[in-house]
């Protein structure tokens, strides 16, 4: 089985290196990508066939009665899901997975950047084949994410698009202080706004400039506190209501979407009111804070893969400092009862899943997660991990859905994924934007 897998795995290594370096030729080809169903991101239902037509990159047409252009080249899928490329609202494509809490913390005073951006050039390329063909990454350090997303966008390295945050905003010993937990005076300095570490609104407005300045697409704030930070409790406010204001507003102004990590109910709502895109994790949310949310059309990212990852480790009797367990052991068990109201609710829903608190790659199993934890629908799901999210980014006008116009990101699963959602495990066709990265298919 081992043996299987890694070459499949090398495979699909060799398949992403061929196309990527055929990009250009492929991109200007016309492809009829043809297979039993396609849900096109946005509808309650599957259409039978599936069809989509790429030129140029693009879409053309898509839909069972889609035409076919003379001389394109048919790929025909089979019994197979034709779908939108997956969207992930919630990475960490610069930061390794790791088992060990220690060395996670250690490697990246130990590496050079140099090192950690190759790393992260290795991550990028898991989630694509996994089909994630964008991704909003919230939260790096040392420009690595900006030059990742650069590298992808300018054609240097295989990954799926990135939205990257720069620096996510904390306070002094928040959660996103990554200086937290160590002795005072290693670094040299005081964590301040270039590192994202701000305190009072001038500040906080100055930091969301200084994220701008240097490349990020969106802005990210720890509002709360956090599980795998050292010091602080993952519930307790950490921004004021006035720097939180700042944030949003600062950012609105640059035209760029916001983000507030925050598993506590108070952070939350002085996030919300500030007018904050997306609560990330949401933990503890009360009624009141869902019901703001549903308000105001605030989403919700409950990265349940997160709790999941957190929950094998627990499985598996991997080391975690005593006080981080309990904060994971409270954390997973509120999301597990907020999650559910949520969906109730009919808050809006986006999927993001914190990658790099588990193995990257592992991203599509967020649907089911939503599906057996929320009680999501199926279908309810898929939008979520495609047009949603897209909304979410501010992109749907070119991604998220199999529409004429839009960016060709489709990838193909076996079967039918509103009847079993865990088919979306198994993308075996990626496409992103007219370049095939995958294709498993066995004729």
């Amino acid at each position: 089985m081992m043996r299987k897998c890694c070459g499949l795995g090398l495979l699909s290594l060799l398949v992403a290196a061929t196309a990527f370096g055929q990009a250009q030729k492929a991109a200007s080809k016309t492809y009829v990508l043809k297979a039993a169903r396609l849900f096109d991101g946005k509808s309650n239902a599957l259409v039978t066939p599936g069809v989509v037509v790429v030129t140029d990159g693009k879409i053309v047409a898509a839909g069972s009665s889609a035409a076919i252009p003379a001389g394109a080249e048919m790929i025909d899928l089979g019994d197979a899901t034709l779908l939108p490329g997956f969207i992930d609202a919630h990475t960490h494509l610069t930061t390794m997975y790791s088992e060990d809490y220690k060395q996670e913390r250690l490697d990246p005073l130990e590496k050079t950047i140099a090192e950690r951006a190759l790393d992260a050039s290795v991550n990028a390329r898991v989630p694509l084949l996994a089909g994630v063909t964008t991704v909003r990454d919230v939260g790096s350090s040392d420009y690595l994410d900006v030059g990742l997303r650069n590298a992808i966008r300018n054609g240097k390295v295989p990954g799926p698009r990135m939205l990257v945050t720069v620096h996510a905003l904390s306070a002094t010993g928040g959660h996103c202080d990554f200086s937290q937990g160590f002795r005072e005076g290693l670094f040299g300095h005081e964590s301040g706004p270039l590192e994202g570490v701000v305190n009072g609104a001038d500040q906080a407005r100055y930091a969301v400039r200084l994220d701008h300045k240097y490349g990020a697409d969106m802005i990210k704030v720890c509002a709360t506190g956090g599980v795998l930070s050292p010091t602080d409790a993952v519930d307790t406010p950490q921004l004021t209501q006035e720097e939180l204001n700042a944030i949003v507003d600062e950012a609105h102004n640059l035209r760029l979407k916001t983000a507030a990590h925050a598993h506590g109910a108070e952070g939350a709502k002085r996030a919300i009111r500030a007018g904050i895109s997306s609560i990330e994790h949401g933990s503890f949310l009360d009624d009141e804070a869902l019901e703001m949310m549903k308000q105001r059309g605030t989403f919700l990212v409950p990265t349940l893969m997160a709790s999941h990852g957190l929950e094998e480790k627990f499985e598996q009797h991997v080391y975690m400092p005593a006080a981080i367990a309990d904060k994971a052991h409270r954390a997973i068990k509120a999301v597990h009862e907020m999650f559910p109201k949520a969906v109730a609710k009919g808050v809006k829903i986006g999927l993001g899943t914190d990658a790099a608190v588990y193995p990257h790659g592992r991203n599509a199993e967020e649907f089911h997660l939503m599906v057996d934890i929320g009680g999501m629908k199926p279908v309810e799901a898929l939008k979520a991990g495609t047009s949603r999210d897209a909304e979410l980014l501010g992109i749907e006008d070119r991604a998220g859905a199999l529409e004429a116009g839009k960016l060709a990101d489709v990838v193909a699963v076996p079967g039918d994924p509103i009847a079993n959602i865990r088919q979306t495990e198994h993308v075996f066709f990626v496409m992103k934007e007219g370049v095939i990265y995958k294709n498993e298919h066995v004729k």
